[in-house]
């Protein structure tokens, strides 16, 4: 197996371990990251009734208009300040966080530190 494959193979171990913990209700729904080398997309999912409520990425038109390149620190930032933005809209205040696997470095951090400042708590 490449190295690749065994990279993404103990990310989603370590994901679906996180995942047993880390469930979305509809009074603490749950904030989703997932990260390629080229985006960062984070969505906000009610996992009682498996909605989708709240989504955006680096893809969205205003983040790219903005943005070079989608899939580096500037833009985890912008994508968490959106999706927090996106979430208080529509009354969403406490979320849990759900890093997907992923450490909490780097893009993940500044997405979630972004959506902190944007005003969601958790």
């Amino acid at each position: 197996m490449s190295r690749r494959r065994d990279k993404e193979a103990g990310r989603r171990r370590r994901h679906l371990r996180v995942r047993k913990r880390v469930i979305g209700s509809p009074e603490r729904p749950r904030l989703s990251v997932f990260r390629s080398l080229k985006h960062i997309y984070a969505q906000i999912v009610v996992d009682t009734d498996g909605q989708t409520v709240v989504h955006a990425s680096s893809l969205d038109p205003e983040i790219r208009a903005k943005m070079k390149h989608g899939g580096n620190v500037d833009a985890a930032r912008a994508v968490g300040d959106l999706v927090a933005r996106k979430a208080l809209e529509k009354g969403i205040t406490t979320v849990v966080f759900d890093r997907g696997g992923y450490l909490y470095h780097g893009r993940v951090r500044a997405l979630a530190d972004a959506a902190r400042a944007a005003g969601l708590q958790f």
